[in-house]
């Protein structure tokens, strides 16, 4: 019956299947004016599934917008959670939410996160991103619903690429082994990913036979058939006997011509014209209102800032980066250098790279781009971080080098037995690369977030942690990495372009930290420090240490000139590069010689603070010697949707905050 009022029983409205084709387009050129709203996010499986969306939302699912904790409600699981917009403007045209509201798509502090989070918006069933976790949830749902006596059926929405991970198939084995007949699975089909076309990435057909073999029953329909897609959906719901998969053959970027069968639109956004372009494409330039919902997006942006304005603690003048004429700095990503130290150094026969499908935006792709000589040692995994994982153990155990990488959620977390047993306890020579760590990931938002992976790799004997702070030195810690350290080794590096503050002729050595010290006020930030090895560095009786490792150097950097400028404070910036081995000389020789400590890390507070802590607790040298520290860091708390460096304010880890931390700490001094 779909729409219902759940006290009553009655039905809320019955759709045509005309008028769900009326739907299903206006929900694609909403989707267009969302993701162009948001600047970042995933176009083409978005209107690649909107048919299917449009029909359970509208006219299959049985679900009460005013009731959304409806204990008999049909479930959608959004196992594919970067399709979250399809997600959001099913809940919206069924009337839980506002339409003009899936405007605020991706913003701070919005319901509307990059990927879907049930504690935030009411109609959301999971919170999903990592790929190939909604089909087990299904199997838990399904389960509990047959224990407690209820009719209700699970949708679980999958998309192709990720039948790849492995914990598809767990699921898929135990719904068919508890003949869970209450599951619907429903396989967008487009055939694309990140990386390309699925057959070329990692091939999953025959995919029928796959699922009947696990004692499933499965249909194959047009997913852009709407009369076909209803009734599909209609019948599934009175399947019997064993869990139904329906795979739905789609075009990716469908209706959108430029973006039809394009694996770039994967996680692509239009801009202004192709939005627009689009809009007309679909005949709906009159139907909907953009100029309006943008500038909705736009004053729900005003707020946002208003509120991170207030948080920002506040010194004499605006200290932010690049918003004087004195202290430039110059940005990039640091994931660059990755790339760059593969592409000159991956002749080495022994290096093998192996790709998990978001390849060019970690840069690992770098590795064999315009040399296709080396095309035959690179291995595409597609999404199985486990198995790669492991099968990086098995090429280092013969004499290869593998290097493998992705986000660094998924590179230091679902892997992470693989990681323990196969590669450190094993002691093999494994280089991982954990991608977009911190929060700089930004509009993706927690699940894409890695907060914790420090903790995890850190804690692993044998395993050895860089975490450079800019793209020169990212690439130093990879040429060093890659050929010259022996063992398990993980390398974490940001997405977002952060500023260069060091240079060619800056040293860097592996387990030993760097300080630099402010010298005076510059046009450039990089000209008004000297750097030097910590081992090298005579003491000058600074008034505070801050230790940092990765972006934080650089923020730390800026609180040391925000400290001189307003406090006529010195600073010894330490920065911890090589976070496993720690230096502990230069930790034990900061505490010692100024007193206070504050650490500064992207990260939950802990993967540097309580490891400097540890050293200076446990120095000798230190007994009896009073030490004030302090942490910047993430506060044991989730990431969020956010611009990059809203999230650096929103987190309280930029400069002013740990300039704020050394005021506070200073006072103690005084006293």
């Amino acid at each position: 019956m779909s729409l219902l009022d759940s006290t009553t029983g009655k039905q809320i409205k019955n759709y045509s299947i005309d008028e769900l084709k009326e739907q299903a387009n206006l929900m694609r050129g909403y989707n267009l004016v969302a993701l162009h709203a948001a600047g970042s996010g995933h176009a083409g499986g978005t209107l690649s599934i909107m048919d299917i969306t449009a029909a359970l939302y509208l006219k299959v699912a049985d679900h009460d917008p005013k009731n959304p904790s409806w204990e008999d409600r049909d479930r959608i699981i959004w196992s594919t959670g970067h399709k979250a917009p399809s997600l959001y403007l099913g809940l919206a045209f069924a009337g839980f939410c506002k339409k003009e509201d899936v405007m605020y798509l991706r913003k701070l502090y919005s319901p509307f996160q990059g990927h879907p989070h049930w504690l935030k918006l009411p109609g959301v069933e999971l919170s999903s991103g990592s790929l190939g976790q909604g089909l087990s949830v299904s199997v838990g749902i399904a389960l509990a619903g047959k224990l407690n006596g209820k009719s209700y059926k699970t949708f679980c929405i999958m998309g192709d690429g990720e039948q790849q991970e492995g914990n598809v198939w767990e699921a898929v084995m135990e719904a068919g082994h508890y003949k869970l007949d209450n599951i619907i699975g429903i396989v967008d089909f487009n055939r694309l990913q990140i990386d390309g076309w699925v057959k070329d990435v990692m091939n999953i057909d025959p995919l029928e036979d796959k699922y009947k073999s696990f004692g499933w029953n499965v249909v194959r329909i047009n997913g852009h058939d709407m009369k076909q897609v209803v009734d599909t959906l209609n019948n599934a719901k009175k399947n019997t006997g064993k869990p139904l998969l329906i795979i739905a053959d789609t075009v990716k970027g469908k209706g959108v011509s430029f973006m039809e069968d394009v694996a770039g639109w994967h996680g692509k956004t239009p801009n202004y014209d192709e939005m627009l372009k689009g809009l007309d494409e679909l005949k709906l330039k009159d139907k909907i209102p953009y100029e309006k919902l943008l500038e909705h997006a736009k004053e729900y942006q005003k707020e946002v800032d208003k509120i991170l304005d207030s948080k920002m603690p506040k010194f004499k003048k605006n200290y932010w980066w690049n918003s004087d004429a004195v202290m430039k700095v110059k940005m990039e990503p640091t994931r660059k250098g990755f790339g760059q130290s593969l592409a000159e150094y991956g002749d080495d026969d022994r290096v093998v790279a192996l790709g998990l499908d978001i390849s060019g935006s970690i840069t690992i792709s770098e590795f064999y781009q315009g040399k296709p000589e080396r095309k035959k040692r690179w291995i595409s995994m597609g999404i199985a971080e486990q198995s790669a994982t492991a099968a990086a153990a098995g090429l280092a155990k013969e004499g290869k080098l593998p290097v493998l990488g992705t986000y660094g959620t998924f590179a230091a977390a679902r892997n992470l037995d693989q990681i323990r047993v196969s590669v450190c306890y094993a002691n093999v020579n494994v280089f991982i690369a954990g991608a977009h760590g911190g929060v700089s990931v930004g509009p993706d938002g927690a699940t894409h977030q890695a907060l914790e992976d420090l903790f995890n790799v850190c804690g692993l004997p044998n395993m050895s942690v860089v975490v450079p702070c800019d793209a020169i030195e990212t690439k130093k810690a990879s040429d060093y990495l890659l050929l010259k350290h022996i063992g398990p080794k993980f390398l974490r590096f940001a997405r977002e372009a952060t500023p260069i503050v060091t240079t060619e002729e800056t040293p860097f050595i592996f387990g030993k930290a760097n300080i630099s010290r402010f010298r005076k006020e510059t046009e450039n930030l990089i000209d008004a420090f000297d750097t030097v090895l910590a081992e090298q560095y005579k003491d000058e009786h600074e008034n505070l240490s801050i230790i940092a490792c990765g972006p934080m150097v650089p923020e730390a950097m800026r609180a040391a000139y925000i400290l001189k400028k307003d406090f006529g404070w010195e600073t010894r910036v330490v920065n911890i590069h090589t976070l496993k081995p720690i230096d502990e000389t230069a930790i034990i020789r900061a505490a010692k010689e100024t007193g206070v400590v504050i650490t500064a890390e992207e990260h939950q507070i802990g993967a540097l603070a309580w490891r400097v802590s540890g050293v200076i607790t446990e120095s000798q040298e230190l007994y009896g010697k009073p030490i004030i520290t302090g942490a910047i860091g993430v506060k044991d708390r989730f990431g969020d949707s956010g611009a990059p460096w809203e999230l650096v304010k929103e987190f309280e880890v930029s400069a002013e905050h740990i300039a704020k931390k050394a005021v506070e700490l200073m006072k103690i001094i005084k006293m």
